[in-house]
């Protein structure tokens, strides 16, 4: 039996059979039309949705179509729940297979170019403008500096297939005590594989004026011949390996280092030097 007439045999159709048996000659359009609103009333308080845009069973009293969205609804939904679960596990799968990709290149890559990082020195460093081993801090409170200081770098690059380009934009700058004493650039080169530059670098100051406690120190310093001065570096760079470069990155070179004086035949007492490589710290 189908659904329309499961549905109609309870409520409309064996009760208009019935009203027919009992007095088919008495019946009038009255009569017709009680029992049309009655079996309406009862097949629409069965299956009438108010959200229903579809009439979908006849109700045969009135020949009036009697919503049926109520009986379609579930299986609509299980198939939008169905078509949304089959998206998400697509999307899932695509991006399980993106991540999976690119660590696999990542690591392929890694094991055959094997990069290594760059590695920096000050081999030797000049000082003129700062010798006030024979002045003292009360000798003259507007003293003013203007120190010359030549600093050899030495930059190794020991990787094989990977050559570093170094970019305009660079800053190289000497400071004690916080104090910036001259300031320069590091030159733009390419540096090919598995190879070894050392150049020098002119920095220049002008009009320094240190505090009486910090020109006391300084001087204090370099009688006792152990002056401790930082050299910061910061030079943008790009990697080539092949016909392909790299992005620009800045690496920072931060070095600290005490010499015996403050002269131009000055001598290393220490250094210690580390590169920066975005937010991670290596020692050069």
């Amino acid at each position: 039996m189908s659904l329309k007439n499961l549905i109609e045999t309870p409520f409309c159709h064996g009760r208009a059979r019935s009203s027919r048996a009992v007095d088919t000659s008495a019946a009038t359009g009255d009569d017709d039309e009680d029992h049309g609103e009655r079996c309406k009333e009862t097949t629409a308080r069965i299956l009438y949705n108010p959200a229903s845009q579809r009439p979908d069973l006849p109700c045969p009293a009135t020949g009036e179509r009697v919503p049926l969205q109520g009986l379609h609804q579930p299986r609509r939904a299980n198939r939008r729940r169905g078509r949304c679960c089959r998206c998400l596990a697509l999307t899932v799968a695509l991006l399980s297979l993106l991540v999976f990709s690119l660590a696999a290149v990542t690591g392929i890559l890694y094991l055959v170019l094997r990069p290594k990082l760059p590695r920096y020195s000050i081999d030797a460093i000049s000082i003129r403008g700062l010798d006030l081993s024979a002045a003292g801090p009360k000798s003259n409170p507007d003293l003013t500096l203007s120190p010359l200081i030549d600093v050899t770098v030495r930059a190794e690059n020991p990787n094989r297939k990977i050559g570093i380009d170094y970019r305009h934009g660079s800053s190289v700058a000497v400071s004690y005590s916080d104090v910036v004493l001259c300031r320069g650039i590091w030159p733009s080169f390419y540096q090919g594989k598995r190879n070894v530059t050392v150049f020098q670098t002119a920095l220049k100051g002008s009009g320094i004026r240190l505090a009486d406690a910090t020109l006391g120190n300084l001087t204090a310093a370099q009688r006792r011949r152990q002056v401790p001065l930082e050299i910061g570096v910061r030079v943008p760079v790009r990697v080539k390996l092949g016909a392909i470069t790299s992005w620009t990155i800045n690496v920072k070179v931060h070095c600290d280092v005490t010499v015996d004086k403050l002269t131009a035949d000055s001598k290393f007492i220490s250094k210690n030097c580390k590169k920066r490589l975005g937010e991670k710290c290596f020692t050069a």
